[in-house]
């Protein structure tokens, strides 16, 4: 399958030592990318680097912060100073905090924003002017279902990811013309640490189930397949666009 290959790619994913950031790292490196693992705590992303080369022995890593522009300017020039290149960009890296709206402390917002929107400019613009350079690549945004439906308790992170959708039809508007794609994957309800609270809550699984047309949780692999479309040349003229992978929540009353 030709048009899906990833041989002779490299593929940086944020927010990677656990979850579904470390899964579409998997996947993209079994579609035969070079992977780099992305993570701020040195001590996990070097566990997860480990068990991920036993498979992928040309899995790499790069430690640094998200939220921190210069933290990663200077990684990603220091990796490029070494005539490598990242021809996929997968902007991953987020956090969650429930809190009713008017209680939520101000620097849990502030760094919900910093999280989950930030890294993705950060991240996004440094990486796109290597790609401008070097004449195309993919960048792949993760947005969720609360890009467009609400639930009470969350409201900043609603408001993060509706930024992340609007982000990335910024990003295919600039430079969808210069070779680079840009879209977003929009996960459903998947069990990851940041949902570990709700998967051990009965009620919330049965609301869940009732809700959602395919009555379960997603299978962290059934992200992969989208992940890797929007990686390959498969999808060379899909710009600006949101993928949800939900079981059908977003479509369904």
């Amino acid at each position: 399958m030709e048009l899906f290959s990833l041989i002779g790619k490299t593929a940086l994913i944020t927010g990677s030592s656990q979850g579904i950031g470390y899964a579409l790292a998997e996947g993209l490196a079994r579609a035969g990318a070079t992977v780099i693992l992305n993570g701020r705590d040195k001590k996990k992303l070097s566990k997860s680097v480990r068990n991920l080369q036993k498979i992928y022995p040309s899995t790499l890593s790069l430690s640094f912060d998200v939220t921190n522009y210069n933290e990663v300017k200077q990684s990603i020039e220091s990796y490029f100073s070494e005539a490598k290149k990242i021809d996929i960009l997968v902007n991953n890296a987020g956090m969650q905090h429930r809190a009713p709206l008017e209680d939520f402390p101000l620097e849990k917002f502030e760094k919900l924003i910093q999280t989950n929107v930030s890294s993705v400019f950060n991240v996004g613009q440094i990486i796109a002017k290597r790609m401008l350079k070097s004449g195309g690549g993919k960048i792949i945004n993760i947005a969720s279902v609360h890009s467009k439906l609400a639930r009470s308790g969350v409201a900043p992170y609603i408001a993060s990811k509706g930024a992340v959708e609007n982000l990335t039809k910024g990003m295919a508007t600039e430079w969808a013309s210069k070779g680079i794609q840009v879209n977003a994957i929009g996960p459903g309800y998947f069990s990851t640490p940041l949902t570990a609270d709700l998967a051990n809550d009965p009620e919330f699984n049965k609301w869940l189930q009732r809700r959602t047309p395919a009555g379960r949780w997603g299978e962290l692999e059934e992200l992969v397949g989208t992940c890797i479309f929007l990686a390959s040349s498969a999808s060379n003229f899909v710009n600006g666009q949101i993928i949800f992978v939900d079981g059908g929540l977003t479509i369904s009353l």
